[in-house]
């Protein structure tokens, strides 16, 4: 087994092969693992446990459960009430918030989904620490299956984690231009559960329509926040929840359906949206960047006529080609990995030291803490799920749907979409994001493509080029890999800054 890595949106991660598949961080995350002896000998059906487990445990990741399904016996809230269900943070911070706010509201809580058994699902919200005007943005990580915390606390939350398990502000979180939430999400995640195992989520209908009753009940218990602009974003593996969730939004606004929300655009960070282009693109990015030479290129190339008849016959409702063509096109991605080595693929600038890419060991200690989960209102039967194996597993005929699908209706209508990637990223390269964005037909196309690149600067600094047209942005942000807000958090907080604020373009 050769090294792995995570990524959130995040940490938020995703691609990997029959032999890959596990979980990823970024939120956003895929998360792969790469064993040459097994690619397309383990079932379908089975693959996604064992090497998900694996993974996890070489992030420095050791879940107690690996899904929060607890005995319906246990009554861990006593009345199943159709509402929030918050409370007020009480932890201590290290350090100056840099805020003029005297009382910051950061709160943690349960929302019970009203169209489950018995589903609960945890978030955090932090108001601004400038004006409690600023937008409301919402993150989701990816996995499928990771925590939101791991953005939280890695990549651009209010604070991080030190050595000493304090925690100390962050000078670059995105709670500083807008009020933030982060979800754990689908259930069974991070510490949200249930008690049916009915309520895990198969697909992205699933998931778009408890995150928008979240946001019904979110914005029901904080009405002072529905005349604010809200905004979606995520990275990794939210690269299919985000358009879905985005379109959910919209289609609830036009229909009327209970509290308008203020939907003004949505954000995918080194996301997977479209699979078929983008495993396309994997070759060009590693002879690119010179992980491959012309004759890997050649061979390797001679694996996509089948990954691509997969993905086709997928969208066309065929459950066996969605699974054939997870096996099928992370068998490209691998191959690209066998001749590359022990590179991080999620920075391929790295190597990754044994098997730890990234070690993230610091939250599960911190959130798992009863003190902390009674602070947070976690009954202390829940513990924190950091990235879940069974979650990863049920979503596995989502993964090679084309989710830029409900995205030109989006753009037609004047949301706004930013596309943004790190340009060492492997696994959800931006090569394989810029071509899906440039093949989104929608009435804009030919004014996107002839658009100007520019640099995209901070503080007289080229920190990425972008190019826009209309509602439209993609961004290819220097020095970072897959979570761009970790590796570059001052220019991703002016990212999110000057997009919320219509200036990015």
């Amino acid at each position: 087994m050769s090294s792995s890595s995570f990524s959130l949106l995040f940490i938020a991660i995703f691609l990997v092969s029959f032999s890959q598949i596990s979980l990823s961080l970024s939120s956003k995350f895929f998360l792969p693992s790469h064993n040459d002896n097994v690619e397309h000998v383990i079932s379908p059906k089975k693959f996604p446990i064992t090497m998900a487990e694996k993974f996890i445990r070489q992030l420095n990741l050791f879940p107690k459960h690996d899904i929060n399904i607890v005995s319906s016996k246990e009554n861990i809230f006593n009345n199943y009430e159709e509402k929030l269900f918050e409370k007020k943070l009480n932890l201590s911070y290290i350090g100056d918030s840099g805020s003029t706010v005297q009382d910051l509201g950061h709160h943690a809580g349960y929302f019970p989904l009203v169209h489950t058994k018995s589903a609960r699902m945890f978030y955090f919200f932090f108001e601004s620490r400038s004006n409690k005007n600023d937008p409301v943005v919402i993150w989701l990580t990816g996995g499928p299956g990771c925590s939101s915390e791991l953005a939280l606390f890695y990549e651009n939350g209010p604070f991080k984690i030190s050595d000493n398990m304090s925690l100390v502000w962050n000078d670059y979180g995105w709670d500083k231009v807008s009020n933030l939430i982060y979800v754990d999400q689908p259930t069974g995640t991070g510490f949200s559960y249930t008690s049916d195992e009915s309520d895990i989520r198969h697909d992205e209908t699933g998931v778009s329509n408890d995150l928008y009753d979240f946001l019904q009940a979110f914005f029901k218990a904080h009405p002072e926040y529905v005349k604010n602009d809200f905004y979606i974003t995520g990275e990794s593996y939210a690269g299919h929840y985000i358009p879905a969730f985005a379109s959910r939004v919209h289609r609830g606004n036009k229909n009327k359906e209970g509290i308008h929300i203020n939907l003004k655009g949505f954000a995918i960070g080194n996301g997977l949206t479209n699979p078929e282009i983008q495993y396309k693109a994997y070759t060009e990015y590693a002879l690119d960047m010179k992980l491959i030479d012309q004759d890997d290129y050649d061979n390797i190339n001679k694996l996509y006529p089948q990954c691509q008849k997969d993905i086709k016959l997928c969208a066309n409702g065929s459950e066996d080609a969605c699974l054939t063509g997870f096996s099928d096109c992370t068998g490209i991605f691998n191959r690209i990995l066998d001749i590359a080595g022990n590179i991080n693929y999620y920075d391929i600038r790295k190597t990754c030291q044994g098997s730890l890419c990234y070690d993230f060991s610091r939250m599960d200690t911190y959130l798992n803490d009863n003190q902390v989960k009674k602070s947070l209102g976690v009954p202390n039967d829940i513990d924190f799920v950091s990235c879940s194996s069974s979650v990863y597993q049920a979503m596995e005929m989502d993964w090679m749907k084309n989710l830029e699908v409900p995205i030109p209706p989006l753009l037609e209508d004047g949301i706004n979409l930013l596309i943004y990637a790190g340009e060492y990223d492997l696994i959800c390269n931006w090569l394989g994001n810029s071509n899906w964005v440039h093949a989104v037909q929608w009435s804009g196309k030919k004014g996107f493509g002839a658009a100007p690149s520019v640099p995209f600067t901070v503080d007289g600094e080229e920190k990425g080029i972008q190019k826009s047209y209309g509602p439209l942005t993609f961004l290819k942000v220097h020095d970072a890999g897959h979570m761009v807000p970790m590796d570059q958090p001052k220019a991703a907080l002016e990212m999110l800054q000057r997009w919320t604020q219509g200036k990015l373009s």
